[in-house]
């Protein structure tokens, strides 16, 4: 079987899909690209990962060199035509392969939607070309791609199998030094460069609104390296907020939110684990006003945060370039403060969001995999018979 993956987060869903189908199918090999993880569960990976998820496809002088690889993966499996070609996100390289596969009879799948539901929805015409099969990770998405007559299954996300509905709020405050008792909000203005550049300030001034306000409330913030922590503490003495109760942690951002009882957040990934981990959350993003003149026309979508699309309302405040603002901010964070019910009721609500993610998406996805190989399945491939 074929199969790439361009970072970290496709590493561990194509590893955990790897472990389902070694299960089902014991003699199974996989070649394509896969990092550690992948790996490890025997993935011959032909070139490195490192060598995709460093480019990042942001540097266009790159564009060469990634380009070069995607053909010579082509023309590798046109060659060696796999069972099936699965390509787990990284769309702009993933989908060039799977379009010249299918053309010439290979099985595509495609893991990973995507956001074609949400900007550039021209985008299904060339999905519809490359991919005989789409795994989703949400249920909105799956919909999408019926009403556009693609075949999909959803499969749930792997974070809603993995994460415990309960932890131990108490212990991990101990853990990361917090105070055991009080308010406690955690700020995350995002994981890459760009984002804190955006954020940065405008999350310290909303903390220096809170604590005037509030002064009791302590704020955690989690940085994923020293150059992005730089810019938020660089940002804390640009408005001389070095005086604020805040207590930054490296790269704990999960736990950060786990002892948080409120989560101040740019939207991203991050708003996903907020909401398995049940916290009340505001969820706000800028970007340059060039960028968002650019793709403004391209959007079709009326809610941003993950976790309002998912609930298919506005769950939880989203504030969005010219709304993100520290006064619109702090006083989203402040109405939770003085709404203990609303409170409650949000977190119920991602609870049941929570349920309806946690699928065992390893599992239903091979099976899905299973599925699309059976027709033209070949035993001495294989190495098994698959069941009926």
């Amino acid at each position: 079987m074929g199969i790439v993956a361009g970072e970290a987060s496709g590493d561990s869903l194509g590893a955990g899909l790897m472990r389902a189908l070694k299960k089902r199918l014991p003699h199974i090999s996989f070649e394509g690209i896969g990092g550690p993880q992948m790996q490890a569960q025997g993935c011959r990976s032909l070139y490195a990962m490192e060598q995709l998820s460093i480019i990042g496809f942001e540097s266009i002088n790159k564009y060469p060199e990634i380009l070069g690889i995607r053909n010579k993966l082509a023309e590798h499996f046109l060659s060696n035509p796999p069972d099936l070609f699965v390509g787990i996100d990284v769309p702009d390289f993933n989908l060039g392969i799977e379009y010249r596969l299918k053309l010439r009879g290979v099985q595509t799948m495609h893991y990973v939607s995507p956001t074609v539901w949400a900007w550039r929805g021209y985008r299904i015409r060339k999905i519809k070309r490359a991919v005989d099969h789409m795994l989703t990770l949400f249920p909105f998405e799956a919909n999408y791609y019926r009403k556009h007559q693609v075949p999909v299954t959803f499969v749930g996300h792997p974070l809603a199998d993995q994460m415990s509905e309960k932890y131990d709020k108490v212990f991990i405050r101990h853990a990361l030094h917090l105070p055991a008792d009080g308010v406690i909000v955690a700020l995350l203005p995002g994981s890459r460069m760009s984002e804190l550049k955006q954020h940065a300030d405008l999350f310290v001034k909303t903390a220096l609104w809170l604590h005037r306000r509030h002064p009791e409330i302590h704020f955690v913030a989690p940085f994923v390296s020293a150059e992005t922590r730089a810019v938020f503490e660089k940002a804390l003495y640009r408005h001389g907020a070095w005086f604020l109760p805040l207590t930054i942690v490296a790269n704990r951002s999960r736990d950060a939110m786990a002892a948080s009882d409120i989560v101040l957040l740019a939207s991203g990934t991050a708003t996903l684990e907020a909401a398995l981990l049940k916290k009340p959350m505001v969820v706000t993003y800028r970007m340059s006003w060039l960028s968002y003149l650019l793709i403004r026309p391209f959007l079709h979508v009326d809610l941003y945060a993950l976790p309002n699309i998912l609930a298919g309302r506005r769950l939880v405040p989203e504030l969005m370039q010219h709304q993100a603002v520290a006064e619109k901010l702090g006083a989203a964070v402040e109405y939770y403060l003085s709404h203990p019910e609303k409170m409650k009721s949000v977190q119920a609500s991602l609870a049941e969001i929570h349920r309806s993610l946690r699928r065992n998406a390893d599992v239903r996805a091979a099976e899905a995999v299973i599925r699309l190989l059976k027709p033209g399945l070949h035993s001495k491939k294989i190495g098994m018979k698959l069941p009926n």
